[in-house]
């Protein structure tokens, strides 16, 4: 049976959270561990359809991924989150569910810039917030708040995908969860 646990990946649009979720994915799971990607994209789709982008919509879309990813964890699987959640006390409710439920959770703050960000511009969203097209872009005209004392921070922007996901795998393998 393998352990479970959290591995949250917070940070800006286009930081790299979910290619790094993907690929650490691979990586767990040629080792013969449990894991599940539970995308921000995905889970607002189907899970969190018909919430919007307020404050109190956002925190409860948080709190819907952060009791998957926990019961999922208490379960043996890796739950990999490459979710913005750009409020600490939303972050904090799900760490704080964590502890009590005994499951474990790393804050990993992909911590690119948003200059950086905006060049990578995935799904276009600078674009369009540039363009008028688009208002409430966490870090742009949305609030983004750091976290403090992340597990790790990882610099996008000064590694590749596999230096990233190298650094992930060895806090997991460090906490004794790879």
């Amino acid at each position: 049976m393998t352990t479970g646990a959290t591995v949250w990946l917070t940070g800006l649009p286009s930081a790299g959270k979910t290619t790094i979720a993907y690929e650490l994915a691979g990586r767990l799971r040629e080792e013969g561990h449990l894991v599940e990607v539970l995308d921000g994209d995905e889970i607002r789709e189907f899970i969190s359809a018909g919430l919007g982008f307020s404050r109190e919509d956002r925190h409860t879309n948080v709190q819907r991924i952060g009791f998957l990813a926990e019961l999922l964890a208490r379960n043996g699987v890796k739950a990999l989150v490459p979710v913005i959640a750009p409020y600490t006390d939303s972050r904090e409710a799900v760490r704080k569910r964590h502890q009590e439920g005994g499951a474990a959770y790393l804050e990993i703050h992909v911590a690119t810039p948003v200059e950086v960000c905006s060049v990578r511009d995935v799904k276009g969203l600078y674009a369009k917030q540039a363009a008028g097209e688009l208002s409430g872009l966490t870090g742009v005209d949305d609030p983004y708040e750091e976290p403090d004392s992340p597990d790790l921070r990882i610099e996008s922007q000064d590694q590749t995908v596999q230096e990233s996901v190298a650094a992930v795998h060895a806090l997991l393998t460090e906490r004794g969860l790879a």
